[in-house]
């Protein structure tokens, strides 16, 4: 995204889907694209973490390296596995992240969230 032109000071953020309701395994492709909600909320956390729209050049990058602890959203998590194929796999975060939401979902498993919440070990 840019601020001011294509000249500004680009935001990146690469998000993946946490779909897992694809034939065949998390995350694959899904069709999944975000939401003008979702845009903004990368807009405005990157603003709060000191982009400058206006500046002119350069990238400012929202890593999952630096950012995917405290920032996700809804339907869709950083990874930084576009850019380096040497970043963790985000497999099992996809998997968690969905197994939350159904728990979420699900009024029998409301009261288990703890062992399927984004913090649990597997």
């Amino acid at each position: 995204m840019w601020g001011g032109g294509k000249n500004s000071h680009a935001l990146e953020a690469d998000l993946l889907s946490k779909s897992c309701a694809s034939p065949w395994t998390a995350c694959a492709t899904d069709n999944a694209y975000p939401q003008p909600r979702d845009v903004r909320a990368v807009i405005d956390y990157a603003l709060k973490r000191g982009w400058d729209a206006t500046a002119t050049g350069g990238t400012f990058l929202l890593s999952e390296r630096d950012h995917a602890s405290a920032f996700e959203l809804e339907d869709f998590l950083l990874t930084d596995r576009r850019r380096d194929p040497a970043a963790p796999d985000p497999t099992a975060r996809v998997i968690r992240a969905y197994e939350w939401r159904t728990a979420e979902a699900d009024p029998v498993r409301q009261g288990h969230r703890e062992d399927v919440g984004p913090d649990a070990g597997g």
